[in-house]
């Protein structure tokens, strides 16, 4: 997900490492925060593969500063990133969905649809596992437990129903 964050945030404007942590933290801190130790070997990938380019200005101060900017591939990448399936792990889905509908303008409304689907039926079925385990009699759960999956369907719930609305954008 970092590289789609870092993608996403030089859609608009080139930025040095700096200011896409500092990006990133205003529009995902919610879902994630990663650290100046990931970002910087995702720059590192991105521009490898193509994806970005960077390069080197020295400011007014005598600084010498590097600015990365996406590519025509970077572009193409970020909707491939947009589109790729979500993780099954439910520990991952939320936080990866939150993300991927953070970035969801960058994709024309029809290939939008895709994604929602997408992200939609992995909800269904995490609540669906949650519902499962919170009525299955013969599994000995402790009240924590109980509260924790009450929780989960909850909480898959209102994101099937946020869904739901976008879908009809």
């Amino acid at each position: 997900m970092i590289e789609l964050m870092v993608l996403y945030i030089l859609v608009n404007h080139d930025f040095t490492m700096y200011a896409i942590h500092k990006r990133i933290q205003e529009f995902f801190l919610a879902y994630t925060s990663p650290s100046f130790g990931a970002i910087k070997p995702a720059l590192v990938r991105l521009e490898k593969n193509g994806f970005i380019t960077s390069s080197k200005i020295m400011s007014d101060g005598g600084k010498l500063s590097v600015f990365y900017a996406i590519t025509k591939e970077g572009h193409k990448e970020l909707k491939r990133l947009l589109q790729t399936p979500m993780s099954k792990n439910p520990l991952q889905f939320i936080s990866d969905a939150s993300i991927k509908l953070s970035c969801i303008s960058y994709l024309e409304p029809e290939d939008r649809l895709e994604v929602y689907t997408d992200i939609k039926t992995g909800a269904l079925q995490h609540k669906f596992n949650a519902e499962k385990i919170l009525s299955d009699e013969y599994t000995p759960l402790t009240v924590y437990q109980k509260i924790v999956l009450d929780n989960s369907i909850c909480m898959y719930k209102n994101f099937i129903t946020m869904i739901e609305g976008l879908e009809k954008e």
